[in-house]
């Protein structure tokens, strides 16, 4: 069986630095990956946030009218308040299982399972 054997190229501070500065001065991301044989898409373009000018970099401008940002806040809110309905939910649950459980132990008994025998007249179907 054949060991397959990857190469990582690892890229010093100053050669980091005189990409940037390249990019920089005019050159573009393609033609540098290509010029120093750098093969990961977005390698340079972590460089340029840590050691250039952010304005190289594609930015994301999200435009929202009024209404918009209105309705996203109400649903913010909304979610917020159905987190906390649900972690209410979740601990009557689990205190209610535990007064199950702690009754069943007092009283020698399952109650989940003897649950609703007895409640109706006999003959009576449910």
């Amino acid at each position: 069986m054949t060991k397959v054997v990857k190469e990582f190229k690892r890229y010093s501070i100053s050669f980091k630095k005189h990409v940037v500065e390249e990019l920089e001065s005019g050159g573009s991301f393609s033609f540098l990956q290509k010029k120093y044989d750098i093969r990961g898409a977005e390698t340079i373009q972590k460089w340029v946030k840590l050691f250039g000018k952010n304005h190289l970099l594609n930015k994301r401008v999200r435009i929202e009218t009024m209404d918009e940002k209105s309705r996203l806040k109400e649903l913010e809110e909304e979610n917020k308040r159905l987190k906390m309905a649900l972690a209410d939910s979740i601990v009557a649950t689990k205190m209610l299982e535990t007064l199950i459980s702690v009754a069943n132990e007092e009283y020698k008994t399952d109650l989940k399972k003897n649950f609703g025998s007895g409640l109706f007249p006999k003959g009576h179907k449910r």
